[in-house]
């Protein structure tokens, strides 16, 4: 963990954090139970369920920035390779086509139909710009 995450140990357990997630209404998310898990560094399965709303860091009477340790928790759980298969080929498709959802066949039939040019002009039709997306992903992944 890192500066912004190192005051996880003045969580008083409250449940402010919990009460306030959108998330765990609906999941098994429990904002508590997910900085335990960060202070003991065990996996934590609920990670990707948070939304990032920052309900629970805005209202943490401890001011915990809580959002921050979700953050921090998942840039170390895509370094162990611990990455939801959804998220994989999201990423997947941008480094390889410059887009989360590639043009396929099918879509391009429909932009033929309605009098489009069966590329838009992004990544699709530029190979340049591909390779600046790949650049850009390469800088994100090592810095």
């Amino acid at each position: 963990m890192n500066r912004k995450t190192r005051d996880l140990s003045l969580c008083i357990q409250c449940g402010t954090c919990t009460a306030a997630c959108p998330s765990g209404r609906f999941t098994a998310l429990r904002v508590r139970r997910l900085v335990r898990q960060a202070q003991e560094k065990n996996k934590v399965d609920d990670l990707w369920s948070c939304t990032t709303c920052y309900n629970c860091q805005e209202r943490c009477p401890r001011e915990i920035e809580l959002v921050e340790t979700v953050y921090a928790l998942r840039r170390e759980a895509v370094k162990r390779g611990e990455i939801l298969t959804p998220h994989r080929e999201v990423y997947d498709n941008v480094r390889n086509t410059g887009h989360a959802v590639p043009i396929d066949e099918e879509h391009k039939e429909k932009r033929r139909r309605v009098g489009l040019t069966e590329l838009p002009g992004t990544t699709h039709k530029y190979p340049a710009a591909l390779a600046e997306v790949r650049r850009l992903l390469e800088a994100a992944e090592t810095g």
